[in-house]
Order: C-alpha cells, then structure tokens, then sequence
C-alpha cells in the first residue's frame, strides 16, 4: 500500500492544486504542507479530516490503511430503505467465509440476471 505522504501528494496532483492551495484547506502554511507531502512531517488530526472532507476520501484511506477511497458520506449512503451502505458491509463481514462466497455468487448470478433483461429490452 502507498504512504500516506504519496496519497496526499497523489490526491492534490489529481486535482492538479498547488501546495499553497491545500495548505490553505487545512490552515497551515506551505512550508509546512511540502513537508508533509515529503514525509518528513506528518499531519495533525484536524488537517486529515478536513483533506478528508475536501477530497471526499476516507480518513483511512488518507493514512494509507485502505485502498478504498470512500469518504464517510458514501458509507451513509443509503442502499435499499433502511440499509446503509456501512450497513451492508458490515453485515457481510459478519458472515463467515462460506457465506460470505454466497453472497458474492448471488452477487455475480444477478449482474448476469440484469444482463440478460438488458439485451431483451
């Protein structure tokens, strides 16, 4: 997995901002942001969860602990009425290996399902 120096880093040349830009976001100087994007610094708690608002990323994501980039607002999204995607992960996850393969089959029958039903359309 990546450092969270070249996530940063990653995130910002994306959006192709300056150093100056994001240091701005989160209330520091550039000096200081560069320094962070280099490794040699890290980030204060504040300033991760706003780069977190600002990309719409998760927090884990930010510090290198996930690859997925999803930002909270994804995981209260809601999925089918009361379910949340957060929800639906964390039901699954409390599966145990062999259902957790269901799931992911009955996942792969139904994209072929709706497959089916978008060529007869």
């Amino acid at each position: 997995m990546k450092k969270s120096y070249e996530i940063i880093r990653g995130l910002r040349e994306d959006k192709d901002l300056r150093q100056r830009d994001i240091a701005e976001v989160i209330g520091t100087t550039q000096q200081h942001y560069s320094r962070c994007e280099q490794g040699e610094c890290d980030l204060q708690t504040r300033a991760i969860i706003k780069l977190a608002d600002f990309y719409d990323v998760s927090t884990d994501y930010l510090l290198g602990r996930t690859e997925c980039r999803q930002g909270i607002d994804a995981l209260n999204q809601s999925v089918v009425g009361a379910y949340t995607t957060g929800r639906l992960l964390t039901e699954v996850l409390s599966l145990n290996n062999i259902g957790r393969h269901a799931v992911i089959e009955y996942i792969g029958l139904q994209k072929l399902k709706e497959k089916v039903y978008e060529t007869r359309e």
